[in-house]
């Protein structure tokens, strides 16, 4: 690999040299080899937009380089006013997948091929945008009839394990073409997206965690890449490169609802910190409420009472409130100062955490819904297309369908670590929009 030292970004960028595909491995390979030479680019690419009448030879430099940047919707704009060579019309043909537009991409990439782009190099794009586009039979008949040493590239193997994939093929062997392709290229970055995303999946979070921070430092960066690894960081408590990572979608798409759902919670986090001495003074309480009431000298009618009310520990009174112990058969005042006294000596009340006592949850009374109703209950909780903090969340309580996760309360699910508040709402509206809420809502 090219070291950063070897080249002068900026020199690549803003003179009038030669420009083209080994040019743009040289930028790549600096960035992923030192950060700092983003912001070189960066500068760069921003005296390119200042040079007044540039040519359009400079235009499809600039447009290429807005194209590392994620910078997609410029790219576009920049490629389309440019001298309409084949590499303008190919990386035309990126950026226009880059924002979703699968079909205008194939016009570009028949567009370079005419031009004389390079075919094997098309022919990959082309099977990206058709699966893409909702075709994986025509994205794996692309595929296959390539031949010779373009089926040992790293993007050839991972653009088959995509495919495979999203035809419904086995996972043993998506993986194997992703691990192929990562040996034909260990910096691909979509072969290093697709492993890490099968780790993750897989519960495998260090290893996920080192290949999307490995995906992470190619450009363009996969906004999956930087979604899931800002999850992940959250996960284990780094904030701040969560924010990161979200920020760095912000600035391709200033739009993205995840990011910035996700940047407000990271940001919420960061301020949460960890309380030793509270923690210990919790597990202390939780050690008293634990201690059984036999281990008390009670009379045989406070021992009697409690016994047929269930009582057993400390934690079992500090839920019972003077009333319900009073009407009770056989307990009388003489009882209630026993206990006053016993719970005194432990330095708690009667009755002080009522408010916490379990009580059996709602049931759902089928015979009042309609059939819509009941077949909602039933539905997978995919089916809200929740965010992904949220899924995780619903995997981490084991919720599977809506009317499990509507048997729970908000307090429930704010239990689920990472889980904030702005997660809460989002679920809420989703059931809302349904006409269902949570429990206690």
């Amino acid at each position: 690999m090219l070291q950063a030292a070897e080249v002068d970004l900026k020199q690549i960028v803003v003179s009038n040299s030669t420009f083209g595909p080994n040019e743009i491995l040289q930028i790549r390979a600096a960035l992923a080899s030192d950060p700092g030479n983003l912001r070189v680019l960066r500068e760069a690419v921003g005296d390119l937009e200042d040079q007044e009448g540039r040519s359009p030879a400079a235009s499809a430099r600039l447009g290429v380089c807005q194209y590392l940047l994620g910078r997609y919707t410029d790219a576009v704009a920049t490629l389309r006013a440019a001298d309409g060579g084949a590499l303008t019309h190919y990386y035309l043909g990126k950026s226009l997948l880059s924002l979703d537009q699968y079909a205008d991409a194939l016009v570009a990439y028949e567009s370079a091929q005419k031009a004389g782009y390079n075919r094997d190099d098309i022919a990959l794009a082309q099977a990206e945008a058709q699966r893409y586009n909702g075709d994986p039979e025509a994205a794996l008949a692309t595929l296959d009839a390539l031949s010779g040493a373009v089926e040992q590239t790293a993007e050839y193997l991972y653009q088959r394990s995509a495919t495979v994939s999203a035809l419904g093929g086995g996972r043993k062997e998506v993986v194997a073409l992703l691990e192929r392709a990562v040996e034909a290229d260990d910096n691909h970055a979509g072969a290093l997206f697709g492993l890490a995303l099968q780790n993750d999946r897989h519960g495998n979070d260090t290893q996920a965690v080192e290949l999307y921070q490995r995906a992470a430092k190619q450009f363009p960066t996969h906004v999956g890449t930087l979604l899931n690894l800002g999850v992940l960081y959250e996960d284990m408590q780094h904030f701040e490169r969560a924010k990161q990572c979200y920020s760095r979608i912000l600035e391709s798409y200033p739009s993205h609802k995840r990011a910035r759902l996700f940047f407000k919670d990271a940001d919420a986090s960061r301020d949460m910190f960890y309380d030793e001495e509270a923690r210990r003074r919790q597990d202390r309480l939780a050690q008293i409420l634990s201690v059984p009431v036999t281990d008390f000298e009670l009379s045989v009618r406070s021992r009697n009472c409690l016994q047929k009310m269930g009582i057993m520990t400390l934690g079992d009174l500090t839920e019972t409130t003077e009333q319900e112990l009073l009407s009770s058969k056989n307990f009388g005042e003489t009882s209630l100062v026993e206990i006053r006294d016993m719970l005194t000596s432990k330095g708690l009340e009667l009755g002080q955490f009522a408010a916490n006592k379990w009580k059996e949850e709602p049931v759902y009374e089928d015979t009042s819904m309609s059939e819509d109703e009941r077949a909602l209950l039933d539905r997978p909780i995919a089916d809200l297309n929740l965010s992904v903090r949220a899924r995780k969340c619903m995997v981490r309580l084991g919720l599977t369908t809506i009317g499990e996760l509507l048997r729970r309360t908000g307090d429930d699910l704010l239990e689920c670590k990472n889980f904030g508040v702005t997660s809460l709402n989002e679920v809420r509206e989703k059931l809302t929009s349904h006409g269902m809420k949570l429990r206690g809502d």
